[in-house]
């Protein structure tokens, strides 16, 4: 793997004006408070965390679809953070996003070969017969047969037309890919097909890819490195291995205990990480560290003093976490961390 970064993200931030029914102390909704993000050249990195910690939202703003509040966002070394849209055009080739549900991602009224085709349509890219061509080459490429240029989205199943949003992101050969949520509507079998092909194309054709899931099982047989988030902040960083080994945020600590076990004799065994309460209002979040309210271990700081992301016990493994220290590590909230850990099969 290269060390060139295709993605830097630095400080990037996303408010949303809260709705005017709402009283004003609650302020803006921060849905990304603050996020630092790095890709390198082939690499995979998932980002985890539970419904409505903003990995969505950081995603589409990495692609642009949507403008970030403030912070930057450098794509293959340029800042694409404040490119207008013509601007933007020529790069659009270079990142593309595959969506949650295929379906509603794919235009009904378009053939298959013509939704494949339409980003090379979109950038100028040869004739209509030499698209047509590459789209039947593209789907042959994702496990679909080019025959099915003249079918439409409905006429295929749901693990298909993932498939087919699969080719459109990478007929042009981008350089980053975005797939958000891309497996979490599908059948387990169907999952381990798609990711499967997504591995494969990934080693063939080169790209990086920012992997966005809450499924664990998923993101620990997908990803090199992995980052957790948690209401807009990353809290903990670290390659797949020393994660799943060694998890050091409380909150990494509890997500991990619940992920399902599937050995009966572990799962008894494991002691599972309750939290209290629910994920806090975005548009009211309490001062310190923005964990503090459901952890079983804060002190006093932690509810005064934002934590930054530290390098402990490894160079890449990142926390944020006052109570995390190089030297000694973090909290074990489990009571023993033998009971947390969830492999893939």
């Amino acid at each position: 793997m290269s060390d060139d970064a295709v993605l830097e993200v630095e400080g990037l931030v996303k408010h949303y004006r809260a709705n005017s029914r709402l009283p004003r102390r609650n302020g803006p909704v921060r849905a990304v408070d603050g996020v630092d993000l790095r890709i390198a050249a082939g690499e995979v990195l998932g980002l985890v965390g539970e419904s409505g910690s903003g990995k969505s939202t950081v995603g589409r703003c990495v692609a642009r679809l949507i403008n970030p509040t403030a912070g930057t966002v450098r794509l293959l070394g340029k800042d694409i953070s404040t490119l207008g849209r013509r601007e933007l055009r020529p790069l659009r080739r270079d990142v593309h996003v595959v969506f949650q549900d295929a379906y509603s991602s794919l235009n009904p009224r378009l053939s298959i070969g013509a939704i494949v085709a339409e980003p090379l349509r979109q950038h100028g890219d040869g004739d209509r017969a030499g698209r047509r061509r590459r789209a039947g080459e593209m789907l042959e490429r994702v496990g679909l047969g080019a025959h099915l240029v003249s079918r439409y989205p409905h006429e295929l199943s749901g693990g298909q037309r993932q498939r087919v949003a699969l080719a459109r992101a990478l007929v042009t050969g981008p350089r980053l890919v975005i797939a958000d949520e891309p497996v979490s509507a599908l059948d387990v079998s169907v999952q381990a097909s798609i990711l499967n092909l997504l591995l494969d194309l990934r080693q063939d054709m080169g790209f990086s890819c920012l992997f966005i899931t809450h499924d664990l099982s998923v993101v620990e047989f997908i990803s090199d490195r992995i980052a957790v988030m948690y209401l807009g902040r990353i809290v903990e960083t670290a390659s797949r291995q020393e994660l799943f080994r060694n998890p050091q945020h409380p909150y990494t600590q509890a997500l991990l205990s619940a992920a399902p076990v599937p050995d009966p004799t572990n799962a008894r065994a494991a002691q599972r990480v309750v939290l209290s309460g629910d994920l806090p209002s975005q548009s009211a979040r309490a001062r310190g560290c923005s964990f503090h309210p459901r952890c079983p271990v804060a002190e006093d700081r932690c509810r005064t003093e934002t934590p930054a992301l530290t390098a402990v016990t490894a160079e890449d493994h990142l926390v944020s976490c006052h109570l995390v220290t190089a030297d000694h590590g973090g909290p074990d909230i489990s009571g023993g961390r033998s009971g947390l850990v969830h492999h893939a099969p």
